[in-house]
């Protein structure tokens, strides 16, 4: 599979078209960013462990029906991937009060809630990604009726089965974004990445942050989190 034009860069990957046009190569930078971007950095290797990590995710949930964009890693900072158009509804899932929803409504941090918050923002960095209302995704045309109920559907399976998966590792799924596209049959896909940038993982008997919080809040040793998460993913024989 050739890498052949350039089409995309992101705040963590770049993209590229192959000599398939099905199918995109995404190379994972070692980029860092937070605050839509308002801090950055960059640490050796965290493209690699996220690569491996985001990749044996996504098999993980392509075994148990998850429909992904996901084709194969290649090597430790590409994959392939299924090439899709990429709706511009984020997807957030919450079973835990942190981050912005605490700022937003002044609520307590570390409230276990009794079901998964599903929450939408705009795909828009320049407008800092806003929160959205279902209304909102349906009246401007960003989704359709259909998409938004099976991308909810595919949200809470996803959710149930990653807490349950990580629960076994010692590691509590505390909340995760998503992203969903079509591919040219207009198949809905799970798409971009999961991976610790895009989720926030807590040790199940510490509380100590195993994600990019570690860079949010200045907490250190950030790619060590990373390679906790990875180490545990990889010696957990699933």
């Amino acid at each position: 599979m050739k890498k052949k034009e350039f089409l995309y860069e992101g705040k963590a990957k770049k993209i590229w078209t192959t000599d398939d046009p099905s199918v995109y190569l995404v190379e994972y930078k070692n980029s860092l960013t937070a605050f839509n971007a308002a801090k950055k950095d960059s640490i050796e290797g965290k493209g690699r462990l996220n690569n491996l990590i985001s990749s044996a995710l996504f098999e993980y949930l392509a075994g148990h029906g998850i429909p992904t964009h996901f084709i194969r890693r290649i090597d430790e900072i590409h994959q392939l991937v299924r090439a899709v158009k990429i709706i511009p509804v984020e997807v957030i899932a919450r079973n835990i009060t942190t981050g912005t929803l605490c700022k937003r409504l002044g609520v307590e941090e570390g409230i276990r809630l009794p079901r998964p918050l599903i929450e939408l923002c705009l795909k828009d960095d320049a407008l800092g990604d806003p929160l959205i209302t279902e209304d909102h995704a349906l009246l401007f045309g960003w989704t359709t009726e259909e998409q938004l109920n099976k991308i909810k559907e595919i949200t809470l399976k996803v959710n149930s089965l990653l807490s349950e998966y990580f629960l076994s590792l010692g590691i509590v799924l505390v909340d995760f974004k998503l992203e969903f596209g079509t591919d040219g049959e207009g198949n809905l896909l799970l798409s971009d990445e999961i991976s610790p940038d895009t989720c926030r993982f807590w040790d199940r008997d510490t509380n100590d942050r195993l994600d990019k919080d570690r860079f949010r809040k200045d907490l250190g040793n950030v790619l060590g989190a990373y390679e906790e998460i990875w180490r545990r993913i990889s010696g957990s024989g699933k």
